[in-house]
């Protein structure tokens, strides 16, 4: 049996989960590597990992390199002398780090590579109406998500998945994942396989401005698997017109209805007690929505107030 020293890197909440369930198992953590803390929301206040925030109530040794090629980091890493490094969730590492430690450095993947790789795999699987997705745990190489795999690990998505509700399902079977491959690598029985490029690949690329926006040409059913691929972060949203002004709304979360019509694409169609959007195939009965100036809130609670006059519409 080898034994390991260990470097965790990662920095949101999806990395938190498995290094709690390494230090749960009692692994030997000597180093945790996130990113430096950073201003952030409206306030722009100072705000700290989710990596490092539970770093800290564990009492483990922590490094906040701003450049991961920078010479006094580098020196600070390989003085923690580890064998093995882990990385969820995290920058793309320059060979000086990955290639470090005696047993490599492994990631895990919420997806099954080499479908999905990219910044974004839970989101665009949800999006793109996937019916399975997973985790992947695989030795870091030059390139992104293209290394060996090492293990993988298939998840189910219902019909009515979130972000938020298929996040914390892969969280916590990654996080399991993660331990079954350190135990393969101390006990030195890994057969890491070399990813098949032959199929059609799909790509996780990062969420943007742009790729977030509803396109309200597509069908109800493409729409409602983009708003769910984006609740509850960062969130799905359009431009509205209404009472003569264009702002911008965030969409939460919507229901489907398929049915035949002669509104105009994007057309609000509203009551005291719901709001509907127009779509080439049916409307979007919206649930949950922001709009500028408001917290996010369900529609009954918006039209106590709101109101939408008769040319509105999305766009």
């Amino acid at each position: 049996m080898r034994e390991l020293r260990i470097v965790f890197m990662g920095t949101p909440e999806f990395a938190v989960g498995v290094l709690q369930k390494l230090v749960e198992e009692e692994k030997n953590i000597v180093g945790v590597i996130t990113s430096p803390d950073k201003p952030a929301g409206r306030g722009r206040k100072v705000r700290q990992s989710a990596v490092k925030e539970y770093a800290i109530t564990q009492g483990l040794h922590l490094l906040q390199p701003s450049n991961l090629k920078e010479e006094s980091f580098l020196k600070k890493l390989k003085s923690l002398n580890a064998n093995l490094q882990i990385v969820v969730a995290f920058r793309m590492l320059p060979k000086a780090v990955w290639n470090m430690p005696e047993f490599g450095t492994f990631n895990l993947h919420a997806s099954l590579l080499p479908q999905y790789r990219g910044a974004a795999p839970i989101n665009w699987a949800i999006i793109n109406r996937e019916e399975k997705t997973g985790v992947s745990t695989f030795f870091i190489d030059d390139k992104i998500d293209t290394g060996a795999i090492i293990l993988k690990e298939e998840v189910l998505i219902s019909k009515r998945e979130t972000i938020g509700t298929l996040h914390d399902t892969l969280k916590n079977i990654g996080s399991n994942l993660v331990i079954k491959t350190v135990e393969l690598i101390e006990e030195n029985k890994v057969v890491a396989k070399k990813q098949d490029t032959s199929e059609n690949l799909k790509s996780a690329p990062k969420l943007t401005k742009e790729n977030t926006r509803i396109n309200w040409n597509k069908s109800v059913e493409e729409i409602d698997a983009l708003i769910r691929g984006l609740n509850p972060y960062p969130t799905a949203w359009s431009w509205l017109y209404n009472n003569k002004e264009e702002s911008k709304v965030k969409i939460y979360s919507c229901e489907m209805e398929i049915e035949n019509h002669n509104f105009k694409i994007g057309k609000v169609i509203s009551t005291k007690k719901e709001i509907k959007i127009a779509v080439k195939n049916g409307y979007l009965n919206i649930k949950e929505i922001q709009i500028p100036g408001k917290r996010k809130m369900d529609v009954k609670s918006l039209l106590n107030g709101y109101y939408f006059d008769k040319n509105s519409k999305m766009m």
